[in-house]
């Protein structure tokens, strides 16, 4: 058996996940990335060896090389790892190794896709694999002696398609990361059809635009206009709750705000059922905690709220927003404030117009700089494009003594000690808020 797996780029929320199911499984796992963080720390403190910065000498007599989207060609681990003859995989190509025979319950969406699987992942017994930290089990990863996987299946490459799932669950079609798609709407959706078409059994938001034309799939439907009641948002121990009525199965409470929570528990709970009793399922729900960067309440008292969200798609920002807004409402908060760190200059040009409406409803808007992934800067005249909001600008975010302070040319402009601040987006926002940078 191939023993030892080297991860290039495995301070990565998606490789640092495989990193440790592999580990778990029996394998001698190594990594690198370009700098520390706080993943590849923590995965230092589990036992894997992790390298920084890359370089060529951290390829040495590993059997895999297992590389992150990120990675291009010129890498030195890559081109080390080439001139040895060593099997190089991309992530996407690594998949059918480490989910072969395994039990997959994969959740494909354009959004609501970790927070879908990890709810499945409080009802259901198996290992876990998501691409966000699971507050229930405080990683990316759980690990189970069983054949049961909850895997968050990626579309963005089509990666998704070298899964093999035993149930299919998708949450939504909304185009996004058409780049790799050519811009091709056809090529898009019919990679969704073909994912949905690999699985035994398939549960799908039958309202969505596309997998409402799905007519000669069978498929679980969900029809969330009719089929859930009653929703509303209830505090339990000062935290927030939804609560609804789902087809005529009763009432259940799982924890997060707002109608894209009901619909995501709505399909968890439809796809665990054909696994598990009904009664099992309602109870079993409750252990879901909500993950790591959706509507992740950092501190909170009387005064004030700190939530760190990984919206960065116009879509989930004005769902997380109007979320944002009754949550402030039932702690009796009445101003809210969005800090918002664009994510990639081809996103935000992308949606643009959609990005100057999803913020409707907050009190304060402030934007820090684009967080460009690698890629070239781009002009965007946000001044012009985002004055009806009248934002202030920001370089970073330094949080001392419960505070948030707002940095401009390395002097404090503002500190945030009331109402609601929520913090938007995929970059660094994250690590600013929590002082960790």
């Amino acid at each position: 058996m191939s023993n030892k797996i080297h991860f290039i780029g495995i301070g990565g929320i998606g490789l640092s996940a495989l990193a440790r199911f592999l580990k778990h499984n029996g394998y001698d796992i190594s990594g690198s990335d370009m700098k520390d963080s706080p993943i590849t720390r923590r995965l230092r403190d589990e036992g894997i060896e992790v390298k920084v910065p890359q370089n060529a000498t951290n390829i040495k007599d590993q059997d895999i090389v297992i590389y992150s989207a990120a990675v291009k060609e010129d890498n030195p681990e890559f081109i080390a790892a080439k001139a040895k003859g060593m099997l190089l995989l991309s992530r996407k190509d690594a998949l059918p190794f480490i989910l072969k025979g395994k039990k997959v319950f994969a959740v494909a969406g354009a959004h609501g896709k970790s927070t879908t699987s990890a709810m499945l992942a409080s009802i259901i017994d198996g290992s876990v694999i998501i691409g966000a930290e699971s507050k229930q089990f405080d990683s990316n990863m759980h690990y189970a002696n069983n054949d049961n996987l909850i895997f968050e299946a990626d579309e963005s490459d089509a990666s998704f398609l070298n899964t093999n799932p035993y149930i299919a669950i998708v949450t939504n079609a909304e185009p996004e990361h058409m780049e790799f798609y050519d811009y091709d709407l056809d090529r898009f959706y019919d990679a969704y059809r073909t994912f949905l078409k690999k699985a035994k059994i398939r549960v799908i938001n039958a309202e969505d635009e596309f997998l409402a034309t799905l007519d000669d799939i069978e498929a679980i439907r969900l029809y969330p206009s009719r089929d859930i009641q009653k929703i509303k948002t209830i505090i339990i121990n000062g935290n927030p709750f939804t609560s609804f009525v789902l087809k005529d199965l009763g009432t259940f409470e799982v924890f997060g705000v707002g109608e894209h929570i009901a619909i995501n528990a709505s399909l968890t709970i439809l796809a665990s059922m054909t696994q598990n009793p009904l009664e099992e399922v309602r109870e079993n729900l409750k252990n879901y905690l909500g993950i790591k960067k959706r509507f992740d309440i950092l501190e909170k008292d009387k005064r004030h709220v700190i939530i760190d969200d990984y919206a960065h798609h116009p879509t989930e920002i004005e769902a997380t927003i109007k979320s944002a807004r009754k949550y402030a409402r039932l702690l009796g908060l009445k101003k809210v404030v969005a800090i918002w760190q664009p994510h990639k200059y081809s996103r935000t040009i992308d949606n643009l117009e959609k990005f100057k409406e999803c913020f409707a409803g907050i009190d304060e808007l402030i934007i820090l700089p684009v967080y460009t992934v690698g890629e070239e800067k781009q002009e965007i005249d946000f001044v012009k494009h985002f004055k009806a909001y009248h934002p202030l600008f920001a370089d970073t975010v330094c949080k001392e003594d419960g505070h948030l302070h707002l940095i401009k040319d390395a002097k404090r402009i503002q500190h945030l000690s009331e109402g609601l601040i929520i913090g938007l987006g995929a970059g660094d926002i994250t690590y600013q808020l929590r002082g960790q940078l």
